[in-house]
Parts: C-alpha cells; sequence; structure tokens
C-alpha cells in the first residue's frame, strides 16, 4: 500500500475531511472534472456558475480510493 497511501499530518489543512486515517495522495482530485460518484454538492461559484463542494467526500482518501480513482481515470 505505500505507494497508493500518504499522510501529510504537516499540512496547514490536515485534516481537511473528517475521517480516521486519511489518505493525501490525491488532496486535489483528479476526478473533479467529471461525474465522480464521489459525495458532493453543488454550490455557486464567485461567477455565479455552479461549481463542486466535495467537502464531505472521502472517497479518493480511503484505503480503496486509489483503485477506484484509477478505474475512473481509466474509463475516461
Amino acid at each position: 500500500m505505500s505507494y497508493k497511501y500518504f499522510e501529510n499530518k504537516d499540512c496547514e489543512f490536515y485534516p481537511c475531511h473528517k475521517v480516521g486515517d486519511i489518505n493525501c495522495l490525491f488532496c486535489f482530485c483528479p476526478l473533479y472534472n467529471m461525474e465522480c460518484g464521489g459525495d458532493y454538492e453543488t454550490v455557486p461559484g464567485r461567477d455565479g456558475e455552479p461549481i463542486k463542494d466535495c467537502s464531505n467526500c472521502i472517497l479518493p482518501h480511503i484505503e480503496s480510493g486509489y483503485d477506484y480513482v484509477m478505474k475512473r481515470l481509466k474509463e475516461k
């Protein structure tokens, strides 16, 4: 699991999600620009256009997240 998991406890934003062991490998989710399957909601951005608020999503940060992200990226 070493190349699939890394936790950055020194980050000023750590922890960014409410989950036990958080995987920081995908700090900025590579699935953001697609229908990802994660737990997000749409909120108005600065220009009024909708953007994703992924605060409640832990999908890329859990142990199986690496495999899920890689699978979804290959589907794209």
